[in-house]
């Protein structure tokens, strides 16, 4: 009579344990339920890392985060400022102030953008592009 108890007990647990194991379904419950797009590298390394300890753990991690779909980038993330709002961010001169303009993304967004990095490419806009959005040239 013990026996099956404990292999219903251990299947259980096995259960438990295999939902546990999926790195995006613990951090990333919001993700579930794509079916494709792009592979969270983060994710991805972290339930590489259980091949580290045994195979299985690591092969349940990616079994299961690619089943549910948390493994994969959230589909339309996108983050949009006021055009009105980085007009504070424009100079006399006309150009961009890119400490005001980090203050406001921070602001508005919430998120930290490295605008004094040297590696940054900045990309010259056109008038067609600033009336688009209701703006005047200002230089």
């Amino acid at each position: 009579m013990r026996a099956p108890f404990r292999l219903i007990g251990g299947v259980l647990i096995a259960t438990l344990l295999t939902q546990v194991t999926a790195c995006g379904t613990i951090f990333y419950p919001d993700r579930r339920g794509q079916i494709d797009g792009k592979i969270d590298p983060a994710i991805a390394v972290l339930d590489a890392v259980g091949l580290l300890f045994y195979i299985v753990p690591g092969l349940i991690a990616f079994a299961v985060d690619f089943a549910t779909g948390a493994i994969y980038y959230a589909p339309g993330e996108t983050a949009q400022v006021a055009p009105e709002k980085l007009k504070e961010a424009i100079g006399a001169d006309g150009k961009v102030d890119n400490h005001k303009l980090q203050t406001i993304l921070e602001t508005e967004l919430g998120r930290s953008f490295p605008l004094d990095d040297p590696r940054l490419i900045q990309h010259k806009g056109s008038a067609q592009q600033l009336a688009m959005f209701g703006l005047q040239p200002a230089a």
